[in-house]
């Protein structure tokens, strides 16, 4: 007999696995389009941290399977974290299918003030889960790595300077880093 987490965990898992298969496939066709392709780091940069992302809230949502008793709010809100990071996997590489030239820097900001605004909906998503689901935003390190990054996607979804999208990089590269290292580094 199967248990409710286990069974409302194949839909995440599905959702997850598509997000992460988009990101895949988006280096597959930066790989083949390479003879047209004109990089831009940070473009690059975020399709890595976004699997990375996608790995790390599978993992973390391993918690949830103490929990017995399911809504269909409280499934609706844990669902809602993986759709932001299935459509930040559609954004962040272009598809690379047409024969003209893949420009990443064009293509990052062009994208950009949907990428970092769907990004800021993701950590919303994840601090309603923790009200859905606790009833209290905790005031910890996990609360206040996710505020910071909730800033932090606001004011790139905001601005198209490059420094400051260049220096948002390594930020958000460490920081998640750290935050996997220190809350996240084995299954509870």
């Amino acid at each position: 007999m199967m248990d409710a987490f286990s069974y409302l965990s194949v839909l995440l898992s599905i959702i997850l696995g598509l997000a992460i298969t988009q990101v895949l496939q988006g280096f597959r066709g930066l790989m083949l389009a390479r003879k047209r392709l004109h990089a831009y780091w940070p473009c690059i940069a975020w399709a890595v941290l976004l699997l990375v992302l996608d790995v790390q809230v599978w993992w973390a949502m391993y918690i949830l399977r103490w929990r017995h008793v399911w809504s269909f709010v409280s499934f609706a809100a844990v669902l809602a974290q993986t759709i932001p990071l299935y459509l930040l996997a559609g954004l962040v590489l272009p598809d690379a299918g047409t024969h003209e030239q893949l420009d990443l820097r064009r293509h990052y900001y062009d994208n950009h003030r949907w990428f970092f605004t769907i990004l800021a909906l993701l950590l919303a998503a994840s601090f309603i889960k923790q009200l859905v689901l606790f009833g209290n935003l905790p005031v910890s390190l996990d609360t206040g790595v996710q505020l910071l990054f909730l800033i932090a996607a606001v004011v790139a979804a905001c601005t198209s300077r490059e420094w400051f999208h260049k220096a948002l990089v390594p930020f958000s590269a460490i920081t998640i880093g750290a935050y996997i290292a220190l809350l996240y580094p084995y299954l509870h």
